[in-house]
C-alpha cells in the first residue's frame, strides 16, 4: 500500500478540513504514518468528533487544540520512549500524549516505532494484559 491509500473515515477527513492550513499538514501526515505502520488500522470517530485510530483496540487520537495538535497513544505508559518523543502523560495510566506544533518536524521513525508496538500490544490482548503478564514474569 502506497502513503496515503488506505481506507479513509469521511468524518475524518471533515475533522482534519476543517482546522487551519499547518494543522490540516500535521494531521495528515500522522494519519499516514499510522496507516503505514500497520495497514489494518481503521479510523473511525469517538467521542462525537475525535478522529480514532483502531486496531484490536485504540492505538492513538487526534485532538487539534489552539496552536498545537496532540496525538494520544494508548499504550498504558508500557511501550518504551528512548528517543524521548512523548511530551505529556508520562505517569498516565492509560495514554500519554505527543503535541506538535506549527513548524516542528514529525520524527516518523520513532513513532513508528512506538505504534508498531501498540499494535502488538493490541493484538496479545492490549497493554493491560501484556502489563499483567509482565508484572506475574510472564511474556
Amino acid at each position: 500500500m502506497v502513503a496515503g491509500e488506505y481506507v479513509r473515515d469521511d468524518r475524518v477527513d471533515a475533522y482534519i478540513a476543517g482546522l487551519p492550513p499547518w494543522q490540516q499538514e500535521v494531521c495528515a501526515e500522522l494519519r499516514d504514518i499510522v496507516h503505514a505502520a500497520d495497514p489494518e488500522v481503521e479510523e473511525t470517530i469517538k467521542r462525537t468528533v475525535q478522529p480514532y485510530f483502531v486496531l484490536e483496540g485504540n492505538v492513538c487520537a487526534l485532538l487539534a487544540a489552539r496552536d498545537h495538535v496532540n496525538l494520544f497513544l494508548y499504550d498504558g505508559a508500557i511501550v518504551p520512549d528512548p528517543d524521548g518523543i512523548i511530551t505529556s502523560g508520562h505517569g498516565n495510566a492509560t495514554a500519554r500524549c505527543i503535541a506538535f506544533r506549527e513548524g516542528e518536524q514529525v520524527r516518523r521513525g520513532p513513532l513508528t516505532t512506538m505504534l508498531r508496538q501498540i499494535i502488538a500490544n493490541n493484538r496479545a490482548g492490549g497493554w493491560r494484559a501484556v502489563k499483567k503478564r509482565a508484572e506475574a514474569g510472564g511474556a
